[in-house]
């Protein structure tokens, strides 16, 4: 469960694809605004994701225990309609669970075999390109944890 809480925020904070793009089919009302059928929209995942009216005060802060219980809130729907990291709905990614479950596995790997932390030449700068990437790469320092003393 833990593993599960801290790939949640690592997406809500820093989803894969920043940006979706969608193109509306039909006219639809949007808050007060009339969209005609045809029109390109992009729904910036980052600002849902760090929204304090959905997230609270703290929206901007890596607090995995947002989600210790879940995907739940006072309001549900509102929760679970607003972590969109891998879109939602008809268009949610077929490969969710999937890319979950790899990630887990190379979590419990890597920590089975290695201590590890970033670098101090590690620079905290998301760039977007497609993906959301480090844009000075993401140098981490591993240890084998044979090597460790008491091991």
């Amino acid at each position: 469960m833990q593993v599960t809480m801290i790939l949640q925020e690592v997406l809500r904070l820093y989803p894969p694809f920043p940006r979706i793009p969608r193109a509306t089919t039909e006219t639809v009302k949007l808050g007060n605004m009339i969209i005609p059928a045809g029109v390109h929209l992009s729904l910036l995942v980052g600002l849902t994701h760090c929204d304090p009216n959905i997230w609270g005060d703290d929206s901007k802060e890596f607090n995995p225990l947002r989600f210790s219980q879940g995907v739940v809130s006072d309001d549900v729907a509102k929760i679970q309609s607003s972590l969109i990291s891998f879109s939602s709905g008809p268009r949610v990614c077929i490969g969710q669970n999937f890319a979950m479950i790899e990630a887990k596995t190379a979590i419990a790997m890597i920590l089975r075999s290695f201590s590890f932390e970033l670098s101090p030449s590690y620079l905290h700068a998301p760039f977007a390109v497609l993906t959301l990437q480090p844009q000075y790469g993401a140098p981490i320092i591993l240890r084998s944890l044979q090597s460790l003393p008491g091991s």
